[in-house]
């Protein structure tokens, strides 16, 4: 960790690789601390899910899926956040899914623990209903939950309990969303959609479009530690002009990603980004539709 830290890295993570022995996780919590890292984790039982491929629920049952139950996250969550407490390490929790989460999230944050977390912006939007009779390109990790939990997600959005608002893309080729639902690969192509999907959030919780746009930007960037997410004078200028008024739908094929899986195909959306600066550098404009390399 030393070492890469010293290399420019800004953070550790299991990704979805889950640590199951609990002694591995507390000497890297406490290595962690020790030096002052953030470890970024996603927080399942691998043995709660293992073969799951949607939530627990009357939807799954309906379908005949193996579901993943709430507990597989909130039993592993609890598990990190006590850990994370005995050793002081700055904890952030990705891609939260559950109302338990979002809970015992808000409880951590009370006690004054150094805890953030994230939802991904399908999460937002989205419950298992969405699966319908088996669209595969509702197949997430971690599966859509439910009303209940969508519900919690948002309100733990608005009242700080999230810091950030997450694309989770993932994008998938044609012929792995192809399979039957069980078998086909679980993400969803969402970088694109982050901007709009998040105005749309934003629109539904009456919420300022300059509060909005902060959990995909200042709120991140604070997580992270970088010195981004901002407007101002000696600020890198990674910024992104966008039309609030254009109304459009969403076109899965129109996607610049490579893997054009999306479950949002056909939704109403406003705003759509016309040009993008990377470090002062155009990258996109609209209106040729190219991208430089």
């Amino acid at each position: 960790m030393y070492a890469l830290t010293a290399a420019g890295c800004v953070g550790f993570s299991q990704a979805d690789t889950a640590i199951v022995d609990t002694q591995v996780l507390w000497r890297a919590f406490e290595y962690a601390a020790s030096f002052g890292y953030t470890l970024f984790m996603r927080a399942e039982d691998p043995y709660l899910a293992k073969n799951g491929v949607a939530h627990d629920g009357e939807v799954a049952s309906r379908l005949g899926l193996k579901g993943i139950p709430s507990a597989a996250e909130s039993i592993a969550l609890q598990t990190m956040l006590r850990i994370a407490q005995a050793t002081g390490v700055n904890l952030h929790i990705a891609r939260v899914s559950t109302a338990e989460s979002v809970e015992l999230i808000r409880q951590a944050k009370q006690s004054g623990m150094q805890v953030t977390a994230d939802v991904s912006i399908q999460h937002l939007h989205l419950t298992d209903m969405d699966i319908g009779f088996f669209d595969s390109m509702v197949h997430l990790t971690p599966p859509v939950r439910t009303q209940r939990d969508r519900d919690a997600l948002r309100a733990g959005l608005l009242d700080g309990t999230l810091d950030a608002i997450c694309s989770d893309h993932t994008p998938v080729d044609d012929d792995a969303k192809a399979l039957p639902f069980a078998e086909s690969h679980p993400g969803a192509s969402a970088l694109e959609l982050l901007l709009p999907l998040t105005l749309k959030w934003a629109a539904q919780a009456k919420l300022s479009p300059a509060q909005a746009l902060a959990k995909i930007t200042q709120a991140p960037a604070n997580i992270l530690g970088v010195h981004a997410g901002n407007l101002q004078v000696g600020a890198t200028a990674d910024v992104v002009i966008y039309d609030p008024e254009m109304e459009w739908r969403v076109d899965g094929r129109a996607l610049m990603s490579q893997g054009k899986n999306t479950p949002f195909v056909n939704h109403a959306v406003t705003g759509k980004v016309t040009t993008t600066l990377t470090q002062g550098r155009l990258v996109f404009q609209q209106e040729t539709l190219s991208v430089a390399s």
